[in-house]
Order: structure tokens, then sequence, then C-alpha cells
């Protein structure tokens, strides 16, 4: 399909140019301005329709619009949009999380994901009276200094040393960072037990990026982390009420100590939240905690009634019977068929993650962590990317994120972009016959 690009279209993206830095809001190139999304799909500006793999970056996990999100949400606007004070809908979205998250006892609202990764990190180096951290290179956590430390290193160090991945971070963050390989039970348990002592907490996400955990793996760090009484916490922002209703720690059996939920708690609003052990959580209590213990947390919107509505709807949906089957079966189809074009065509590319996120690496060979994914050919991701925009798939820079309003249809359209553009890089890199 041939892309259009209207005069309203071409203003707002000139408009974009001076107002904005890099013309966008820091999340995709600003070459599109997105008008509406219904379901699986979204129009730019312009009038360009698109199968959507983007999400929002993944909250849309039952579509765009959902008639039981929407309803939820009209209801309570005219009510008023936030209080900064408890509120129904908060209150209930908060027993719903208690009720699914095998390790959430109290759960503490803020509105974004970076913010629940940096307190979850705060409480629980105020739970052990420790200083350190432990991530995992390639592991994203939110853009607060902590969580920017050997996110995407240029040039990989030695582990464990700390590699920052902005400038304007304190020299002295890098310090309180301990940096291990993804997926190497060995090394990242022996570095628990050298630095136990300096320990405030292990964060990791249980499904690193679209790295699966390798087997035995997460549970080695719940056996190290346990061991010495350090706070095991995982990211879930991603993964939370995606992978099962319970999340990454359901559906791989490990519980940790604390995570992180985002995105489809929120159903498309500002909402995120730190659950977890009642005797941690009790640190954001201070009748409990007492004046030297306590953590002080203050956000505006947290918990806001609307994002809490939609969120609530949003998992009233998820549970319904057969919602997750449908999402893993559309991601079946679509890994299945993506990877079968691949093979036949004979590109050194291949499909991983699961069914719910997933993408294409452009590399072979084994990828379990962040330094076999450098070895993915860059400039060929883009191209392809670029390929499925212009074909009407719209996806961000390394991932497709599967929702429950994907239908046969969109897959259909997909698997027929991705050959095409499987066949548009073989004439491109194809060599003439002397």
């Amino acid at each position: 399909m041939a892309l259009i690009r209207t005069d309203e279209e071409q203003e707002l993206l000139e408009l974009a140019q001076r107002v904005l830095p890099a013309a966008s809001f820091g999340n995709l190139p600003g070459d599109i301005v997105i008008r509406q999304g219904r379901g699986g799909r979204v129009w730019d500006v312009s009038g360009n329709e698109y199968v959507d793999f983007l999400l929002g970056s993944g909250p849309m996990f039952v579509g765009h619009c959902h008639p039981d999100v929407m309803a939820a949400v009209e209801a309570q606007i005219p009510r008023g949009t936030t209080y900064f004070a408890n509120n129904a809908h908060g209150i209930r979205l908060a027993e719903a999380i208690v009720d699914a998250v095998p390790c959430a006892e109290k759960v503490r609202f803020v509105s974004s994901g970076t913010e629940a990764d940096a307190y979850a990190m705060r409480v629980a180096r105020a739970f052990r009276s420790r200083d350190k951290i432990l991530k995992f290179e390639g592991g994203y956590h939110g853009m607060s200094d902590y969580s920017l430390m050997s996110l995407a290193p240029k040039r990989p160090g030695n582990f464990p040393q700390a590699a920052p991945d902005s400038p304007g971070i304190p020299r002295s963050v890098r310090d309180e960072m301990i940096i291990a390989p993804f997926n190497d039970t060995a090394m990242a348990v022996s570095l628990i037990h050298q630095y136990h002592d300096e320990l405030g907490g292990v964060i990791v996400e249980p499904f690193q990026r679209l790295l699966p955990p390798k087997h035995g793996f997460l549970q080695a760090l719940r056996d190290a982390t346990a061991e010495h009484g350090i706070p095991l916490i995982f990211d879930e922002v991603v993964t939370g009420f995606r992978f099962a209703y319970g999340g990454a720690q359901a559906f791989y059996g490990v519980t940790p100590d604390l995570c992180t939920l985002g995105k489809i708690i929120g159903g498309g609003f500002p909402l995120a939240a730190i659950a977890g052990r009642e005797d941690i959580m009790s640190l954001f209590d201070r009748g409990k905690a007492g004046d030297e213990r306590f953590l002080t947390q203050i956000g505006t919107l947290s918990g806001n009634p609307v994002a809490a509505a939609a969120g609530l709807a949003t998992l009233e949906v998820l549970r319904r019977p057969g919602a997750y089957e449908k999402v893993f079966a559309t991601g079946r189809e679509m890994m299945a068929g993506i990877q079968g074009m691949l093979d036949k065509a004979g590109l050194p590319a291949q499909v991983i993650g699961v069914p719910p996120l997933f993408d294409i690496v452009y590399a072979s060979g084994e990828i379990a962590d962040y330094r076999g994914w450098l070895r993915s050919d860059a400039a060929m991701q883009r191209r392809f990317n670029q390929r499925f925009r212009e074909g009407g798939v719209l996806k961000g820079e390394s991932k497709f994120y599967i929702s429950l309003a994907h239908n046969t249809a969109d897959i259909q359209h997909t698997l027929g972009v991705v050959q095409s553009a499987i066949e548009a890089e073989l004439a491109e890199t194809r060599v003439p016959a002397q």
C-alpha cells in the first residue's frame, strides 16, 4: 500500500519540529501523527490505516477503545478525574492485584513504570539498610539514574562494573550498581553471594526485553536472594497481566518479594504500582515503620479514579474465559508464520519471545543475553521495520505486542506484509548472476 501525507499532518510534523526536541515525544521518530485507534488498528492524521502492534507500548492489551473500558471511564469522568485522596476504584484495583499476583500483599500506586521501579529499589534499600542494587545488563527499569546503568552499553565492560547510558548521571551512582549477565545463572548467583552484605536488592525483568529466562535461572535468583534475606524485585511493568493473569511470576512459577506493575493495570491511562510482601511494603506506612524508617511516597495522580476504573475494567475483560488462550493463539500463529518465511528465504533472522510479545532478531545462533542481542543486524532491522510501516503494520523498534483485539484479518495482512518485506530484502541484496 502507498502511504499518503496530507497537508494537515505535514503541518503538524513541521510544528513538532519547532516545539519538540527531535520533533517527538522521545518515544518514536517524529514522522507519524496518530489520530485514533480502535480494536487492533490505528489511523494517522492523513488517514493511513495500520495494524497496530505498538499498542501504546503495551498497555492496550484488550485493544483500543474497548467498549467496557470506555464505559467505565465515561462513567467516572463526570464525577471528577483526580482527588489526591483514596477513591473506590483505586481501592478495588489494589484488591484485584492482591488477589491475582502471587507476591502482592500490599499495593502502592504511582503514575509510571519509572516511578514504580525507582520506589521498588528505594524501599528494598531501606528495608535492608544497604545501598547497592544488582541489575542485569540490558535490563530496562525506567528512566531513573539507577536504572540507566548498563541498559544498552555500546562497549560492554567487565562484570560487575556498571556503565551509565546517559550523561547527567552522578559518577557516584555507578558505584551503587552491580551488573550481572542475564541468563548466566552461575555468575549471577556468584555475584549475589559475593556482594550479599552490600546489596539492598536484586531487580530483574523475568522476561528481559524479548529474552525468556533459561530453565532454572529465576529460581536460582530466588534461592540465592532468599538465603541472604535480600529482596528480589521482578519488574513486571511489561509482563504483568500479559503472560498470565498473575503475571510472569505466575507464568514461570517463581515468586519474588516485590514486583512493579504498569501498562495493562492502567487500561491506557497513567498508572503503575509497587506490590509485595507486607513487611517490606509497611515502610510506606509511618504508623508501622516509625519516623526513622518511614519512606515518603507522594504522587499527584497516583491511583487516580479514571485510570483505576480503566484498569479494573481491563482486568475484568482478561478474567473472561478464553482471553489469554486467544492472545496466545494469535501470537503463536504469527510467530510460526514469520519464522517459516524467514527460513524459506534463508535469511539470518529468527523470531524470539513468547506469543504475547516477540520480534524478529536479525542474527543467527542463540540469543540469550544482551551481548548476544548486539549481534543483530541493526541496518536490516531498520529496513524491515520501515517496510512494515509502509505496508500498514505499526510496531516499535524491537517488539510485536499482541492484543486480544487482533483478529484473523490482522494476522493475514501482517504475514503478507512480512512476506513482501522479505522479498524486497532478497531483491535488494541478491548478487546478479555472472
